[in-house]
This record gives structure tokens, sequence and C-alpha cells, in this order.
């Protein structure tokens, strides 16, 4: 079965789309709903009382924690250094109780070397951003990319054939280091949907939800991410059993 990760919420809010899940109780029902669809995992941007995306102890806990409550499967939380950067944002993550089973670290961001490290001393999985071919040589120079749980392939570009570049020279990277973690594939918005069906071709992970796109493949709004997830399956069972 195709490693289908949910992104539950991103950037997103109930102003992106009514089903974007934002307080830990919805982005917990979310998760419940899209791993009932078949998601191997869930991936959220923590939000706080006020509905800033947090790193904050209190606001990670008690997403988690509700998480725990709803889901079995691994739960990831990002790191971005647009939420929290330099010693802060490290000192938030040594703070944390409730640990996720993993979490996002971008490596084309100040500190992210140091980020891993200590994610990685906490028992919390790293998920290596890779949003171009620097962003692979950096993870690489570090010597921590086989100490990752996964590669995230995720070329940050909008047309298709200008985001598959970016991820074929992503990979030429990680070729080229004989990195050999699990790789996963994903697009945003128009490519979202492309660069799931080729991840799930080659037999990559991938992943689908709210933080990536509101739409389903004919260009109708989706009303959950259980629907996204729901496609995405379907689509890896079609598209999986054709290159095997």
């Amino acid at each position: 079965m195709a490693f289908i990760k949910a992104c539950l919420n991103g950037g997103r809010r109930r102003s992106d789309a009514p089903g974007v899940p934002e307080a830990p109780n919805d982005v917990a029902m979310s998760a419940a709903e899209a791993t009932d669809a078949g998601a191997s995992a869930v991936h959220v941007h923590v939000r706080n009382l006020e509905g800033a995306q947090s790193l904050d102890l209190a606001d990670v806990d008690a997403t988690v924690r509700v998480l725990r409550h709803m889901v079995t499967q691994p739960i990831g939380v990002t790191t971005g250094a647009w939420i929290s950067e330099g010693e802060r944002r490290l000192e938030q993550v040594r703070s944390w109780t409730e640990l996720p089973d993993f979490a996002s670290v971008n490596f084309h961001e100040d500190g992210c070397e140091e980020l891993a490290e200590l994610l990685l001393e906490r028992g919390i999985g790293v998920e290596a951003g890779l949003w171009t071919a620097a962003s692979a040589e950096r993870l690489v120079a570090s010597g921590l990319a086989d100490r990752c749980l996964r590669h995230l392939i995720e070329p940050m570009v909008d047309d298709l054939d200008g985001a598959r570049a970016a991820a074929e020279a992503i990979e030429v990277v990680l070729d080229a280091a004989g990195a050999t973690v699990p790789r996963l594939l994903h697009g945003r918005g128009d490519t979202s949907w492309p660069l799931l069906i080729d991840a799930v071709k080659r037999g990559l992970q991938t992943r689908i939800g709210f933080e990536d796109t509101l739409v389903l493949p004919d260009g109708s709004a989706a009303a959950s991410n259980r629907d996204l997830v729901a496609v995405a399956v379907r689509l890896a069972e079609r598209f999986g059993s054709e290159s095997n």
C-alpha cells in the first residue's frame, strides 16, 4: 500500500476553505477522518488560541495530546522558521513534553542542522524539507542525510515542468550521495495531483491535504481532508498497480 501522508492545514485558514482545521479538536477530528480514509501519517501546523502558527509548549502539547487520542498513525509537526527561529525555536522544541513522532526541518533555513540534531536527541524523527538542489546539498554536507526519517522532495515551483525539473535536480544530489532514506515527493497547488501520481508510479511516498491543495483532481472544491486522501488512495491503487 502506498504511503500517503495527510497534510491537514499548513498555512491555510477557515477563510480559505470551510473544512480547514485549526483548533486542536478540529485538527484531531480531521486527522481521524483522513486516517480512516487511508492516510499513513498526519502532518499539522499547530496554532495558538489566537489562530497564529505556534511552536510554544502549551500549543504543541495540546495538539499532539488530542491527536494521540484520535489516531494511532504517526503524528508530525512543522518547525518552519516563519513561526520561530534561532535560539527561541530551539528553546521551544526543548520544552515540548507531548512529543510528536516526527517534525519537518527545512534545509534552506538558518540553524536547520542544530534543530535537526536537537530533534534527533529528543527521539523525534526528522523529515528533511528539500525545496531546491542547494538544500539537498546542504543536507548532504551536514552529515545528517542518513539519520533522517525521510527526505521531503517539495519543489516550490508553480508550473509542472519546472516542478518536475526541480524535483529531479534534488534527487540527482541525493543519488550522488548514495542516500537511501525514503523519499516523499509532493507538489502544491496545480502540481499537487500530477506530482502525487508521479510519486506513486515510482513507488515513492507522497502526501495530500489542505496544506497543498483545496481541490480534487477534477477542479471541484474538496470538502475535507478525508475527501482528498480518499481520492489519493484510489489514484495510488490505480497508478501504483500499473507500474508493477
